[in-house]
């Protein structure tokens, strides 16, 4: 081979549908809105009037915020279900876009708790037109057996983690100096931005993608849906089997928003020289993090696939959950190394929390972009988006969960909690390994 055929192979390996950077464009900013908001939220919930918060109690705050970050999960099963039969996927992403919107602005109108009401329930709304039906397009740009599927959504995952490192840095600074408000407003104009892209370049990326739609013929007198195959039965059993697991993972990574939040703000020593790092740009180091290794991550997937020894989907998951186990036992780590005092004096080392959300990426990388990738290949076409909502449903339970536990730190001590959560996260990985087998039989792969 030529040295110019070897790097227009170079190339070819690497390319990837040009729909795939606009729906990480649009991603990106609408991640930068939803993150930017998600990392005010427990402190304008919690801090008092006079500092520009709600005033709420810490249990009260990280309730309502598990509650708002799991229906933010749950409405997907409806949006995508909307968008299979009804809308279509291209139109339900912009009406779910101008939503969340919309709910930003209500955020940034008024320190009131009618306002905070309002927002979040156009948020949560907007999200479930929203999230299922991206995920959902990324996988029709590729055919089922098509080896960069895996790599396509990691690297669309970048898109999700560009917005979210830059937004709790931008709303953070916004909210330090100007107020909340103006986070909350900064966090509506980045959704604009992204779907001035989506709306000005969709049609000539995308093509047909997200257009079609899966008519239910069941209430035809003429015609009824075929039932689901055995393949198809089996796949859609992966698909919730490995949806169960995925819960325990997101209960304990969204602890980042909540207890992790509020334990950073209070017993992390974040001062470098005379100037203290504001908790909310916490937020972004996962962000950096996936940025830095989502490519060493897509890259490896793809040498091990072209080999033919790339991890199974489940062994992958199970590895994501183990990543995440050992990020809480430094959790605890840093726990013990206050000791026993409650002063908010005795602090405990950055690092801990540095290298705790570097596992936590590792874990996640293993987990949250093969779950999406794992949808999209194995539901029937006439459920990928339900069944997408059905994936991302499992954060609905999981924050819901994760807000419960946050809201026991203060009765059971941050030891303890976060000293269960490694241990169930461990448990948890090492039952899915032992599934592993089976599950990867029930994909059927020798009838892809």
């Amino acid at each position: 081979m030529s040295r110019k055929d070897a790097i227009f192979v170079f190339v070819m390996r690497f390319r990837h549908p040009k729909g795939l950077y606009l729906l990480f464009t649009v991603e990106m900013w609408e991640r930068f809105s939803y993150y930017g908001m998600r990392a005010l939220l427990i402190f304008y919930l919690t801090k008092s009037w006079l500092d520009g918060g709600l005033g709420y109690d810490e249990q009260t705050g990280n309730l309502i915020y598990g509650f708002f970050t799991g229906f933010v999960y749950f409405t997907p099963l409806i949006g995508g279900w909307l968008a299979d039969h009804k809308i279509g996927q291209r139109m339900a992403i912009s009406i779910g876009a101008f939503t969340m919107m919309a709910g930003e602005f209500c955020l940034a109108s008024s320190q009131s708790r009618y306002s905070l009401m309002a927002g979040l329930i156009l948020l949560i709304i907007g999200n479930g037109f929203f999230k299922p039906n991206i995920s959902t397009i990324v996988g029709q740009l590729y055919s089922p057996t098509d080896l960069r599927r895996d790599q396509g959504f990691t690297l669309f995952y970048m898109g999700i983690n560009v917005g979210a490192l830059f937004s709790p840095l931008v709303t953070g600074t916004l909210a330090v100096h100007y107020g909340y408000n103006t986070g909350f407003l900064a966090a509506g104009i980045g959704m604009l931005i992204g779907q001035i892209f989506y709306l000005s370049l969709g049609n000539r990326l995308l093509g047909n993608a997200g257009k079609r739609l899966h008519k239910d013929k069941s209430l035809s007198p003429e015609a009824s849906t075929p039932p689901l195959t055995k393949v198809e039965k089996d796949r859609t059993k992966v698909i919730l089997i490995t949806t169960f697991f995925a819960i325990f993972f997101f209960a304990s990574f969204e602890q980042a928003g909540s207890s992790l939040s509020l334990y950073t703000d209070k017993f992390i020593d974040r001062t470098i020289g005379n100037f203290e790092i504001p908790a909310s740009w916490f937020q972004s180091v996962n962000p950096i993090c996936i940025i830095l290794f989502a490519p060493l991550f897509s890259i490896l997937w793809r040498e091990l696939a072209r080999r033919k020894r790339e991890p199974s989907l489940p062994v992958k998951m199970a590895s994501g959950m183990l990543l995440q186990g050992l990020g809480f036992v430094l959790m605890v780590g840093a726990v013990l190394q206050r000791g026993d005092s409650s002063s908010e004096q005795v602090k405990a080392n950055v690092l801990w929390m540095l290298f705790m959300y570097l596992f936590s990426t590792f874990g996640e990388l293993c987990l949250s972009p093969i779950g999406l990738s794992m949808v999209s290949r194995l539901s029937p076409a006439r459920l990928t988006s339900m069944l997408m909502g059905v994936w991302l449903a499992s954060s609905f339970v999981a924050n819901i969960l994760a807000g419960q536990v946050a809201a026991m730190v203060g009765e059971l001590g941050a030891l303890k909690i976060f000293g269960s959560i490694a241990a169930v996260c461990f448990a948890i990985g090492g039952i899915l390994l032992l599934l592993s087998r089976r599950l990867v039989r029930m994909e059927h792969h020798e009838e892809a």
